[in-house]
């Protein structure tokens, strides 16, 4: 299933509804940092995420991954992982050919975006212990609420496979 990486969200609803996966939905102003998210009060039940959107050194390879937001990921550990050498941020563009979203509107909801299949999953094993888990879907405007069973099947539906994690995190200074 691909949207033709549309950045409407409407036919997400249309494939959420169709799958008759539940979710629970709050407009918003946009926002684009996980800072900015931490302000809004959005009334909604579940783990609030930090995506990560993340390429090889050679960009052959793409990862999304989903930790908790208030995590600070040591990113020189990550590649270890996914068996990479180094991994950076991926560019806007490779953001939009990949997942077919803008910034500040990663989740894992865009992969209904990758028919291909391309980006590989990861998804922090603390935050998929919570039963609801918030995602933005496909923009940043909106914040839904799904239970972790109805995103598993969901990404299942997209055609992707994930892998939990443990996260490696910084130190705080």
């Amino acid at each position: 299933m691909s949207l033709q990486h549309s950045t409407n969200p409407e036919p997400l609803f249309d494939f959420l509804n169709e799958q008759k996966i539940p979710y629970q939905r709050m407009d918003h102003d946009p926002v684009y940092t996980v800072e900015e998210s931490k302000k809004l009060n959005l009334g909604l039940e579940g783990g609030a995420t930090k995506n990560l959107f993340l390429r090889d050194k050679k960009g052959k390879r793409h990862f999304l991954f989903c930790v908790e937001q208030s995590k600070q990921v040591d990113l020189k550990k990550v590649p270890a992982l996914v068996e990479s050498s180094n991994l950076s941020f991926a560019s806007p563009e490779r953001l939009m050919k990949h997942l077919g979203i803008l910034p500040g509107s990663v989740s894992l909801l865009a992969l209904i975006n990758d028919s291909d299949g391309q980006v590989e999953v990861l998804i922090d094993q603390d935050l998929w212990e919570e039963e609801n888990i918030l995602c933005h879907p496909l923009v940043n405007t909106s914040t839904l609420s799904l239970k972790r069973e109805d995103l598993e099947h969901y990404i299942n539906k997209t055609g992707h496979e994930f892998q939990l994690v443990q996260v490696p995190c910084q130190l705080p200074n």
